[in-house]
């Protein structure tokens, strides 16, 4: 039996605890798109620093658009 390998933990969520999605799936806190949320356990380090920088620039657009969430 091969054992199960956990996604890596030493990279904390971007999650700020204002989760509200807007019409493209896009959390309107942390900018991670629903996918990257549920998924966020299971992702590599590198994968989940590749969410990050996007998610990062999803919620400088999403600023743009609708000043300070």
């Amino acid at each position: 039996m091969i054992p199960i390998q956990p996604g890596d933990s030493t990279i904390v969520s971007p999650c700020v605890r204002k989760c509200c999605l807007n019409e493209a799936d896009v959390c309107m806190g942390c900018g991670r798109l629903l996918t990257e949320i549920t998924g966020w356990m299971d992702f590599t380090a590198e994968q989940k620093r590749v969410v990050i920088a996007a998610a990062s620039e999803r919620v400088s657009l999403l600023h743009k658009q609708w000043g300070e969430l």
